[in-house]
């Protein structure tokens, strides 16, 4: 290839390579609303739900999966104190999670449940069984921010995100009847990830795999950040006891710039979705992900 050609075709290979059409199979830019992103229901191939986090408008988003905004959803007398997550039962039940944590302190957790045609909300209050100070005293036992559920069998299903610094990363498994009301959490097991925190979390299909979308921050030579996310695949389990199954790190994103991704859902058996928020240097996107799924026996 002479000299020429090759000067031209490494400039306009950044250009095809950020083309919609080049990257409409593998990831796409969300809308300028979804700035924070923080959660992801895919109702159907082209209806998904998102949300922002913290400080926001009390608003659901539907995009295509091209990243097209199809629909604002505002959620009447619901408050966006801190939205982490969401995820829908069989009946188009919407679940929102607004419980997440940072400070360890919060005593008014809440899940709103939304029936969209009715335009109905109710909600689900709890608080944990394993927290007594508000926040702990010490900060290696800050372990009760929440970022990731999902439905399943008439149960919510939530992961917590360690905040304790470096020192664990730890996630809890707790439980919650999914039906308005006041409870305490149940909590099934607890894990450490090798140096990752939640972020999200899903159910397939079928109900025969769980993924958990983490990530860590961490400071390269001292003064570049960068943000690895992965996703944590756990299958062969026992009835709901997720963390107990066979566990499989599947590679997410490695950023050059710091971001983070939070939303995460399957959008069919096989393959995920995940969500990233905007910075200054990195526009929000979704990117689609294969899952190694294990075949069941014959």
């Amino acid at each position: 290839m002479k000299l020429f050609q090759l000067l031209s075709l490494l400039l306009v290979l950044p250009s095809l390579l950020l083309s919609q059409n080049f990257l409409s199979n593998k990831k796409f830019e969300l809308p300028k609303e979804i700035t924070e992103t923080s959660g992801l229901f895919a109702k159907s191939a082209d209806s998904l739900l998102w949300l922002n986090d913290s400080g926001n408008a009390p608003e659901l988003y539907r995009t295509n999966t091209a990243g097209d905004l199809l629909e604002k959803i505002p959620i009447p007398n619901s408050q966006n104190r801190d939205w982490e997550d969401l995820t829908a039962d069989r009946q188009g039940r919407i679940f929102i999670g607004d419980f997440g944590n940072n400070a360890n302190r919060r005593q008014d957790l809440c899940i709103y449940i939304w029936e969209e045609e009715k335009g109905a909300l109710d909600s689900i209050r709890f608080r944990y069984p394993d927290q007594e100070a508000f926040p702990p005293a010490s900060v290696e036992d800050w372990t009760f921010d929440m970022e990731g559920f999902f439905y399943h069998q008439d149960s919510l299903h939530l992961f917590s995100k360690d905040k304790t610094r470096e020192h664990s990363f730890i996630t809890k498994h707790y439980v919650l009847p999914a039906q308005p009301g006041t409870y305490t959490a149940t909590l099934k097991r607890r894990i450490e990830l090798p140096k990752r925190v939640v972020t999200g979390a899903a159910i397939s299909p079928d109900g025969r795999a769980v993924v958990l979308l983490a990530y860590r921050f961490k400071m390269v030579l001292g003064i570049f950040p960068l943000t690895p996310a992965d996703i944590f695949l756990f299958q062969n389990y026992t009835g709901n006891d997720f963390l107990a199954g066979e566990m499989t790190r599947v590679k997410g994103v490695r950023c050059f710039w710091p971001t983070q991704y939070e939303a995460i859902d399957f959008i069919n058996t096989g393959q995920v979705l995940i969500g990233s928020e905007r910075t200054p240097l990195y526009h929000q996107k979704a990117k689609r992900i294969s899952i190694p799924l294990i075949e069941p026996e014959p």
